[in-house]
């Protein structure tokens, strides 16, 4: 009885400690949102939403960070998920379980913890200079999948574990090649849980200021970026330039809190798809 009574003194504990960790972290985040749309909601208007910057950044719009910033999303997420997905695959079907896998994972392990500024400096050096990319959309871009691979790796190697043997066992016995096995049983059964991370990978990558300050960002531009060697302006580093290098506060100040609001709605309208599509894929299979 009293093993059974200290027993559930410790899970009733738990709980109450867990729950209070939830409310604390809601609140906090309710006061954050509370004061940003307190700040930012008098300056999202459709002539900000549509027009570029102008004036010095005190009037206009920020049309052209919003396009940057889902230029530089789209070129990262398009060299991040094939890497990403493809080192997964030969992790978990294909590398034996020797010492040199073990020490690439753990790499990439460690790889997901380097500081953003440090991969910023690496794509300056490496995408800028090394492969003559110069400050450009691309080595922006390119920067920024690095930063997410070693995130979309480790969601992408767990579901391929979540996939049952079983699966495969049926495709081999059915003639199958173990390539089209991966193919065509294990990748569909993985979908939706690599959407996951892929999710998580957007939200990180279109909130990093200093990784495109170094690569492709740029304080001011006249308009889109028409090619991949062209700079680009970035919600991020518009917010940071706004907020850190801005002379005249009292115009600024709305501006920074509206493209505030703004990532935030752009990082949740792109996660919301995400969401739409895995759960319409976990309908399918």
């Amino acid at each position: 009885m009293k093993t059974h009574f200290m027993r559930k003194t410790a899970d009733l504990t738990a709980t109450a400690a867990l729950c209070c960790c939830m409310a604390i972290s809601t609140a906090i985040l309710g006061a954050s949102l509370a004061f940003l749309t307190s700040k930012g909601w008098g300056a999202l208007t459709w002539e900000f939403i549509t027009e570029p910057p102008r004036a010095g950044m005190t009037e206009g719009g920020i049309v052209t960070p919003i396009v940057g910033s889902v230029q530089l999303i789209a070129v990262s997420m398009a060299f991040a998920f094939p890497v990403g997905i493809l080192t997964a695959i030969y992790f978990n079907e294909y590398a034996a379980d020797g010492t040199l896998t073990r020490l690439l994972r753990l790499a990439i392990r460690s790889l997901a913890s380097v500081p953003s500024v440090v991969l910023g400096l690496f794509g300056f050096a490496f995408f800028c200079s090394f492969l003559r990319f110069g400050v450009s959309l691309l080595s922006a871009g390119l920067t920024l999948g690095c930063l997410a691979i070693p995130t979309l790796i480790t969601a992408a190697e767990t579901a391929l574990q979540n996939v049952p043997q079983d699966f495969r066992d049926a495709s081999y016995a059915l003639g199958a090649t173990q390539w089209q096995t991966i193919y065509r049983v294990v990748l569909p059964s993985a979908l939706p849980s690599i959407i996951t991370g892929g999710i998580l990978c957007v939200g990180r990558v279109a909130g990093e200021t200093a990784p495109i300050m170094f690569t492709g960002a740029v304080y001011f531009s006249p308009g889109f970026a028409s090619s991949i060697f062209d700079t680009v302006m970035a919600l991020p580093y518009h917010i940071y330039v706004l907020a850190t290098a801005g002379t005249q506060i009292d115009k600024t100040g709305p501006i920074q809190y509206g493209t505030i609001l703004v990532l935030l709605a752009l990082t949740l309208g792109i996660s919301m798809t995400g969401i739409v599509a895995r759960s319409h894929m976990r309908k399918k299979l």
